[in-house]
């Protein structure tokens, strides 16, 4: 157990008391370290660059930038760092668009101790993780996946898709590997008996997926 790698954390909030409560909760994890903290998103960028943290918790709404453009910045400045918006607002169109930047997830800033530090685990080991009282629309209906058989995943990757993604805007979105992308994708028109990602996406919209 002593092997445990420490993950590095980033809190980026405008307010000095989210910043400072964010820290003492991760703090009860001592596999979770905040290396550094900025109060904007032009500061948040140039941090990053230098700080190289694993995980950003970034504010949906900070003074200079909107959370979408941070995110698209620090994809290009800090590529191998996860970011999770944290938002005490449950504006559905701006963590959308934050998600669809490249985002791996996003908490409400009411998350307990044992929620958020679960969710930043987990987004380190590569989930995406939304709160549903934030975007319920993430999620597909169980009974659907279990007609189709369908993954959380595989439907995940269809969405996008169905929106007009290529595979590489895929998984550029969510994080993945652009074959593992064409993988589940190969995957999900197998299992909807689909010839190409037309007929999938028709299909999956019939199944009451999209």
């Amino acid at each position: 157990m002593s092997t445990t790698k420490t993950a590095t954390v980033m809190v980026v909030d405008d307010h000095p008391v989210v910043r400072d409560g964010v820290t003492l909760l991760l703090r009860a994890d001592p596999s979770l370290r905040v290396i550094g903290g900025a109060e904007s998103g032009r500061a948040a960028l140039e941090s990053a660059a230098t700080l190289a943290p694993d995980l950003v918790l970034l504010d949906l709404r900070l003074p200079d930038m909107l959370a979408p453009e941070v995110v698209s910045g620090m994809r290009v400045r800090c590529p191998s760092a996860r970011v999770v918006v944290f938002t005490a607002h449950s504006d559905h169109e701006g963590v959308r668009t934050a998600l669809e930047s490249g985002a791996h997830g996003c908490l409400l800033k009411d998350a307990g101790t044992t929620d958020l530090v679960s969710a930043v685990h987990r987004v380190l080991a590569g989930e995406r993780v939304v709160d549903p009282r934030v975007l319920p629309a993430t999620t597909a209906p169980e009974s659907a996946l279990a007609r189709t058989g369908l993954t959380p995943r595989e439907y995940e990757v269809l969405r996008l898709a169905a929106q007009g993604r290529t595979n590489p805007e895929i998984a550029e979105t969510i994080g993945l590997a652009r074959n593992t992308v064409k993988t589940y994708l190969q995957t999900a028109l197998h299992k909807l008996g689909a010839r190409n990602r037309v007929e999938a996406i028709s299909k999956a919209s019939e199944a009451g997926l999209l």
